[in-house]
């Protein structure tokens, strides 16, 4: 049995070359695959499912075909997309996961997130995550006008654009402190995520214990994918083009 792991694609119409990328992973790989789980930022920017364009319901469709096909698919929230709904979920026929999830690979624990909130020095992050994520905040968002999101879209896109640029690296990375305090809390000897941007196994110890922690790559000049396999963990990327 197969299981594939990947996050932050950042789909966008501007850039067709990973959307053909995805799709050709799509019918190549996870077609074939038992389960497929994307971790977030699997969009660039969402701002609510009654928003949905032409090329994002063409992404969604894609999905279906290959859940049709017996894939299992699972969608967590990033912090660009958190706002995909149900109507997109039902669409794709995908599962959408709680952050942090607990999940079962190869007969073991292991915790899937997006990775934000493990970025726990980037303060303003997260007392901005808080506020827009309370559900009060996320009900107001997905009631405003259509304009009115495009226009806090694009603000907030270029913000964070720019923050990622001005900032420390050690600030927009996960907090090293973080990363086995909350695989403690969870019991988990394995910890899988993406946002960072930073690909690679870590082995680190979580309560004296050998543990890992996988950051999965974001979809660029390169694409990125976790294989879970009866061989192991396997973290592979390829060319975009």
């Amino acid at each position: 049995m197969t299981t594939l792991l990947i996050s932050d694609l950042h789909l966008d119409e501007e850039r067709p070359d990973i959307a053909r990328a995805f799709l050709r992973f799509l019918k190549e790989r996870a077609s074939q695959a038992e389960a497929l789980y994307i971790l977030g930022d699997f969009f660039e920017v969402w701002i609510g499912d009654d928003a949905m364009t032409p090329f994002q319901r063409s992404i969604a469709e894609a999905l279906r075909e290959v859940a049709n096909q017996g894939t299992r698919i699972f969608m967590m929230h990033g912090n660009r997309d958190f706002l995909v709904g149900r109507a997109f979920c039902r669409l794709a026929g995908c599962t959408l996961l709680r952050d942090p999830s607990r999940i079962e690979l190869n007969g073991a624990p292991v915790l899937l997130m997006h990775g934000d909130t493990l970025c726990t020095r980037d303060i303003a992050y997260m007392r901005f995550r808080r506020r827009l994520r309370n559900p009060l905040s996320t009900w107001l968002l997905r009631h405003l006008p259509l304009a009115r999101r495009q226009q806090l879209a694009r603000k907030w896109r270029d913000a964070s654009r720019l923050q990622v640029r001005q900032k420390a690296t050690e600030i927009v990375d996960v907090t090293p402190e973080e990363v086995p305090r909350i695989m403690a809390a969870h019991g988990v000897p394995t910890l899988i995520h993406g946002h960072t941007h930073r690909p690679a196994v870590h082995e680190l110890q979580v309560d004296g214990r050998n543990a890992r922690r996988i950051v999965l790559g974001d979809w660029n000049r390169l694409g990125w994918v976790l294989q879970v396999d009866d061989r192991g963990y396997h973290l592979d990327s390829f060319p975009i083009a």
